[in-house]
């Protein structure tokens, strides 16, 4: 099959050009034109697909449930926001909610499921600070254990492939450690660790910070605290919810250039209450939460902020059209700078020949024209 648009985002770059596409791979791209093509995309653009890898839930069903057909419905219908890599994520809770949660996961990618492909769990918690631990349970916080780590690990069969925990509470950084001698990203969040902490992790195996702005010390001019940390530390990746409620515009402007184009990641931060009605409430980790009308979800009791209902696409067009972020640094956020941290940047995360045929068409109003997960239309 051969796809083609006068806007083909092909090396940074919007260029008139046709994809052919076989066996779930991007075969070949040529002039546009060239060809016979199958489907004409006029000038809408043709973008990689999106990767979201932190994201709780969505259409009433959360990670932690562990049921698989909630998962296989999350993973079909994702790909209507351009979606086509993902990392369940998990929230604090027991240890026998949590194995079962990965034990879920790891299921469903052995038996098949349709849609958006599951590139691995993101573990959130339970290794966290009782300070900035959001909307996490603080009665199953915990202080970090390898040995529990690696059942964990197990019952996932090895899909863990980013933890989030406050480094500062990790003795010696010996989980930090045996995450990145085993290939998991440590990605520093609900933390109370100082600009300093965050130095030693980072030096310790740590590359990554969990959605910068929120769950973390907060800047000042003496104290630069996580958020310095995450602006001065410019090789090391970072999160951020691009919904325009977690963070002012400004200051996902700020992040973006402190960064640069390669290492900020936008995320959804996605909670179960994705898609379904205002004031809709649910238990998320065991605290009730309310779905508001700006789409942001809320403790019922604290009124605190505990996650979005953020479409990828959407935050893309925040990013661009409202933060004013340059459009290769936005896109590069929700594509290969995701696939980079996780390691699958030499088949996902761009639009070249050898790589899997994860494409996204966008309309000018940023909705999604279509998506295709390894070639296959999933809308």
């Amino acid at each position: 099959m051969i796809i083609q648009s006068e806007r083909v985002w092909v090396l940074g770059q919007f260029l008139k050009a046709q994809i052919e596409i076989a066996d779930g791979k991007i075969v070949h791209i040529y002039p546009y034109g060239a060809k016979q093509a199958d489907k004409d995309y006029g000038s809408r653009r043709i973008v990689p697909g999106f990767i979201d890898i932190h994201t709780h839930g969505a259409y009433g069903w959360d990670t932690n449930d562990a049921t698989e057909e909630g998962l296989r419905k999350w993973m079909k219908h994702i790909p209507e926001e351009g979606v086509t890599g993902i990392c369940p994520t998990t929230i604090t809770q027991s240890e026998e909610v949590l194995t079962k949660a990965v034990a879920n996961v790891a299921k469903v990618v052995r038996d098949g499921y349709e849609g958006a492909e599951i590139l691995g769990i993101h573990f959130e918690g339970p290794y966290l600070d009782m300070v900035y631990k959001g909307a996490q349970p603080e009665e199953h916080i915990v202080k970090p254990n390898v040995e529990q780590f690696k059942r964990y690990q197990k019952a996932a069969d090895g899909l863990i492939k980013i933890i989030t925990m406050a480094t500062e509470q990790d003795d010696d950084f010996a989980l930090t450690k045996y995450c990145a001698e085993t290939g998991v990203a440590v990605s520093i969040g609900h933390s109370a660790a100082t600009f300093e902490d965050a130095a030693m992790a980072i030096a310790n195996g740590a590359k990554s910070m969990t959605h910068i702005f929120n769950g973390m010390t907060p800047f000042h001019h003496r104290k630069p605290g996580l958020v310095g940390a995450a602006m001065r530390f410019r090789d090391t990746f970072g999160e951020v919810i691009a919904d325009g409620n977690h963070s002012d515009l400004a200051a996902l402007n700020d992040l973006f250039t402190a960064k640069g184009r390669d290492y900020t990641i936008m995320i959804s931060d996605a909670l179960m209450v994705k898609s379904l009605p205002v004031g809709t409430k649910v238990l998320f980790g065991g605290n009730e939460i309310e779905l508001y009308p700006d789409g942001s979800a809320h403790l019922t009791g604290s009124k605190a902020l505990a996650g979005s209902t953020l479409n990828i696409n959407r935050g893309l067009q925040i990013l661009v059209e409202k933060a004013m972020v340059p459009f290769d640094a936005a896109i590069n956020s929700c594509t290969l700078n995701p696939a980079r941290l996780l390691g699958v940047d030499d088949r996902k995360g761009k639009l070249v020949a050898g790589y899997d045929a994860d494409i996204v068409v966008l309309n000018d109003d940023y909705s999604v024209e279509m998506t295709y997960c390894k070639g296959q239309e999933a809308i």
